[in-house]
C-alpha cells in the first residue's frame, strides 16, 4: 500500500496553531479556562499556538472536544480562506500523528458549510490510538468503512473486528480505541458529523 506523503512538520504544526488560537478566540476562551475544558495543559497549548509542538492525535482531539470541533477542524485553513466545493486531491492537507504513525488525509472541501467531514487513514501495522472521547456535548456521530486491511475498534466495553469493506456507524459518547492488529497496514474512511458546523440547509 503506497502512503500518502504529509506536509512538511514545520508546516502543519503551523496549520493547527493557527487553527487553535483563531478557534479559541472565536470562543472567548482563555489558555487557562481551555486547559481545564480540554484536560491540555496550558504550557502544551502554548507551545501548540506557537507552532513549536508536534502533538499527537490524543491531544489534538482532547484540545477538539475542548474547543467543541471535530479534530478535522483543526487542519483546515482559516476562516478567511475562500469556501469551495471542490477539494482537489492536491490541496488536501495531510498529517501524521508522531505516536501511532497514521496518516490521516482531510477529504472534504474548505470552509464549506457542511456537518460532514470525511477523512482517509492510513493505519500502519500494530498501530494503537485511544481517544478520550467520552466528555463531547453533543457526542459525534461517526462511520467507519474500512478499504482495506482490517482493524478493531473498542467503543466503551464493545469491541469490533472490522475488515475490508465493513461499515460501522457509532456514536462517540464513551472511550474510542483504534487499533490494528494484523502484520499488514489498514486504510480506511472516516466519515463524522459535526453539529458545531451550520449546514447550509439551516
Amino acid at each position: 500500500m503506497k502512503e500518502p506523503v504529509p506536509a512538511s512538520e514545520e508546516d502543519i504544526n503551523l496549520r493547527i496553531a493557527r487553527r487553535v488560537r483563531e478557534l479559541r478566540s472565536a470562543r472567548a476562551e482563555t489558555m487557562d479556562s481551555l486547559a481545564a475544558r480540554s484536560g491540555v495543559s496550558k504550557s502544551m497549548i502554548s507551545l501548540i499556538e506557537r507552532g513549536e509542538a508536534s502533538p499527537t492525535a490524543v491531544v489534538l482531539e482532547k484540545l477538539a472536544a475542548g474547543l467543541g470541533v471535530a479534530m478535522a477542524a483543526l487542519f483546515g485553513p482559516d476562516k478567511s480562506a475562500q469556501q469551495q466545493p471542490l477539494s482537489r486531491r492536491t490541496d488536501q492537507a495531510i498529517w501524521k500523528d508522531p505516536e501511532s504513525g497514521y496518516l490521516r488525509r482531510n477529504l472534504s472541501p474548505t470552509n464549506w458549510p457542511t456537518p460532514i467531514q470525511l477523512v482517509e487513514v492510513h493505519f500502519p501495522a500494530g498501530a494503537r490510538v485511544a481517544y478520550e472521547s467520552s466528555n463531547r456535548k453533543p457526542a459525534l456521530e461517526q462511520q467507519v468503512w474500512v478499504l482495506q486491511g482490517q482493524i478493531e475498534l473498542t467503543l466503551g466495553d464493545e469491541k469490533f473486528a472490522l475488515k475490508a469493506g465493513d461499515c460501522l456507524a457509532i456514536r462517540v459518547d464513551r472511550p474510542l480505541v483504534f487499533s490494528n492488529p494484523s502484520t499488514q497496514a489498514a486504510r480506511y474512511l472516516l466519515a463524522v458529523c459535526d453539529p458545531s458546523v451550520p449546514s447550509l440547509l439551516q
